[in-house]
């Protein structure tokens, strides 16, 4: 009988180890390198070097879990007081590791990844770049958190973002429009999360998609497609109509000019959870502009 209990134990507290090692496994995550990050549990102590990583993560509501971000992420308010740690590009790798974070979320882009996972620190790579990868990295940091949210979420933008379009006048439809990121000048093409925005607002952009998200354009190429408004950020608006030929173009002598604030623009380039307030501020402009 006493060698039977034994076995019996035995055979339990081998079930129990095998248990263990499972739960220890049991949340992987895949990130857009393909690489499978594997946790014990969610993370709690979250450093992200992405500001739209940085918005996804509160968007879910779990913010309190933030530890450190970039110096560039800015919203909601309660994350410029967390210590920062450099950007994607230059991210402080020192100072990330002082945080001992559960895990580190960042661009494939980024630099830093290797170096981090050679100390022994998590990292999860997401470049949300366009409307589907928003939804897919809400799933993916949904799936990290363990929050059952995520969908609904996008829902809510999605809905936002076909409410912003029906607000616009049946006149405004169909303009031709230029979006300046970037003074190079560098637009948003067709194939930017931006285009894609600007497409379900039923716009139609003078930057085709073959050339690029974000092409650097020639100033001629604009000059001749004599867009019907111009959507640029105060920072860049400086100087455009003396741009050779820029002065005589539609949009500009008609003053159908979309000016964004810094905060406006910030809204505007990330693809997160703020892309429906982006598509509100720019169908907001485009009825003043052309209703």
């Amino acid at each position: 009988m006493e060698a039977i209990m034994k076995r019996w134990l035995r055979a339990l507290f081998a079930a129990a180890a095998l248990c263990g090692a499972a739960g220890a496994l049991a949340l992987q995550v895949v990130d857009d390198r393909g690489v499978v990050v594997q946790f014990e549990r969610s993370p709690q102590r979250i450093v992200s070097v992405l500001p739209s990583l940085t918005e996804t993560v509160c968007a879910l509501g779990q913010c309190q879990r933030l530890v450190g971000v970039d110096r560039y992420s800015n919203f909601p308010d309660s994350v410029r007081n967390l210590p920062q740690v450099g950007g994607g590009i230059d991210p402080n790798i020192e100072a990330i590791v002082a945080l001992k974070p559960d895990v580190v979320l960042m661009a494939t882009s980024a630099r830093g990844a290797e170096r981090l996972q050679s100390m022994g620190i998590k990292v999860l790579a997401l470049e949300p770049m366009s409307h589907a990868d928003v939804r897919r990295v809400l799933d993916r940091v949904g799936e990290l958190l363990q929050v059952n949210d995520a969908q609904q979420v996008w829902r809510v933008i999605d809905a936002s973002v076909l409410a912003a379009a029906q607000s616009l006048p049946p006149k405004a439809r169909g303009a031709r429009v230029y979006f300046e990121v970037n003074s190079g000048p560098y637009a948003a093409g067709e194939a930017s999360f931006i285009g894609e925005t600007l497409s379900r607002l039923q716009m139609r952009n003078i930057v085709p998609a073959a050339l690029g998200p974000f092409p650097k354009l020639n100033p001629e190429f604009v000059v001749r497609a004599n867009p019907d408004v111009i959507m640029v950020g105060d920072r860049n608006f400086a100087g455009m109509d003396a741009r050779p030929g820029w002065a005589g173009m539609r949009a500009m002598q008609a003053k159908r000019v979309c000016i964004f604030s810094a905060e406006q623009s910030d809204t505007l380039v990330r693809p997160g959870p703020r892309m429906a307030e982006g598509a509100r501020i720019m169908a907001r402009c485009l009825s003043d502009r052309l209703g």
